[in-house]
């Protein structure tokens, strides 16, 4: 694979980063599908790939104040457990349940936003 697909897929999955939405939804199925990576070690990349994308995001949205500080505390102390749980089933998993739950995850996001939009769309119609 050229370096090309690799700065495209970096550039890509750095920019939805950015935007708050993650780059794993990019990053994740482009390497596996594109780079013939396997799924536990594209989910293993991705979490590398997070922390810089991740602290550049938290500034750039700290900096516009569009960080929402009620209930963070919480909400992380209990993500941190989720994140170990969450480590431990992925690595103890096989890789294709793994492939395919990710895969109807996306899909459901997918599902999800198109409605929102779609009633968005909806309502600014009806109010015209």
């Amino acid at each position: 694979m050229s370096i090309f697909w690799y700065v495209l897929v970096g550039l890509l999955s750095g920019i939805v980063s950015g935007m708050g939405i993650g780059g794993g939804a990019i990053l994740i199925p482009a390497l596996t599908l594109f780079m013939d990576i396997g799924q536990q070690k594209a989910q293993n990349i991705n979490l590398l790939y997070f922390i810089p994308t991740a602290i550049i995001a938290l500034f750039v949205h700290k900096k516009n104040n569009n960080i929402e500080k009620k209930g963070l505390l919480p909400l992380i102390l209990w993500a941190l457990p989720g994140a170990v749980a969450g480590a431990i089933i992925a690595v103890n998993i096989d890789a294709n349940y793994l492939r395919k739950g990710f895969a109807i995850f996306l899909l459901c996001m997918a599902v999800y936003e198109l409605w929102k939009g779609f009633s968005k769309w909806k309502s600014q119609r009806s109010n015209a």
